[in-house]
């Protein structure tokens, strides 16, 4: 375990290219799961926890780690399952979300693996869990299930979804009502909040799930003989979907001539300055961290103040 993700930092490489690198887990019994690289701190063997009065149950406690206090919630609760038991011989996945830190308990890891987002699919429609699923692959004949962590992380401590006085006034909302969205997003939770945000700012939005489908929608648009970057005041993006994340649709625009002026916020979960060398790489004209949604108003009325000439 020690040497697990001693070159977790040397892998960026691998954003840009449609690819990604899975860290694989199990919770009580076979089936294996995964969770992307990037968003992993550290791997270690489950410390003491404190326990917290009136906490989620899925936050089985609190430990002090590298001079934090970081909660820890069982992924096997989370995902309606028994607690995982003998805690002593579990481990902890140490991520960070949306700016926060906070470690998943889980049974084993297992190792890294390197994928490409094309082999990386939506859950099968009707399955029993899909709740908890943002997406699945195969790996050796076997399923892989990614867990949606950010209908979780939702669940345990739910994000307020209010935007402030002052952000939204009377001229941007009449303005708005003439104005068309898209955003993607292989997280249902995420698509949700997103499109409520903007219902308020008073825009009509489009939620697609992936990259893939974002893309043949507006080369769709474009075969149609119509304008995505008229049609739509801007595309508010995930970075982490399955089929081709929000990196590779943003080059894929870039380079189409009938869409590459469309504006493009990638709005993820994925923190850090590296993400922002990357969103200049593939030509996006901005980045956010999810999900506040005071500041993604302010984005979007940013936008149809631009757009209005405002």
């Amino acid at each position: 375990m020690a040497g697990l993700m001693d070159s977790v930092n040397q892998r960026t490489q691998l954003v840009g290219q449609n690819r990604l690198e899975l860290l694989l887990f199990r919770l009580e019994g076979p089936q294996l799961y995964g969770i992307n690289v990037f968003k992993v701190k550290e791997v270690l063997q489950c410390p003491n926890l404190t326990i917290m009065p009136k906490s989620s149950p899925v936050v089985r406690g609190v430990a002090n780690i590298r001079g934090g206090t970081i909660p820890i919630l069982d992924l096997s609760i989370a995902t309606g399952r028994a607690p995982l038991g003998d805690l002593k011989t579990s481990f902890v996945i140490i991520t960070e979300y949306n700016t926060k830190v906070q470690g998943f308990l889980v049974r084993s890891v297992e190792r890294i693996v390197n994928m490409n987002w094309e082999e990386i699919h939506p859950p099968p429609k009707g399955t029993g869990r899909d709740h908890y699923l943002t997406a699945v692959t195969r790996l050796d004949q076997q399923l892989v299930e990614i867990i949606d962590v950010e209908k979780i992380l939702a669940e345990v401590a739910p994000t307020s979804e209010v935007i402030s006085a002052g952000v939204i006034d009377d001229q941007v909302q009449s303005q708005a009502v003439t104005k068309h969205v898209l955003i993607v997003d292989d997280s249902s939770v995420a698509r949700k909040q997103v499109s409520r945000c903007l219902q308020t700012v008073g825009v009509e939005v489009t939620a697609l799930n992936d990259g893939r489908e974002a893309l043949n929608y507006l080369k769709k648009m474009a075969e149609e003989g119509r304008y995505p970057d008229k049609e739509l005041l801007m595309l508010i993006s995930d970075i982490e979907m399955p089929e081709m994340d929000g990196y590779t649709l943003t080059t894929e625009i870039r380079s189409d001539p009938r869409m590459q002026k469309l504006h493009i916020l990638l709005h993820t979960s994925l923190s850090g300055v590296f993400n922002q060398a990357m969103v200049k790489k593939v030509g996006a004209d901005d980045f956010l961290a999810k999900f506040k949604p005071d500041d993604l108003a302010a984005r979007v009325v940013d936008r149809i103040r631009v757009s209005d000439g405002g």
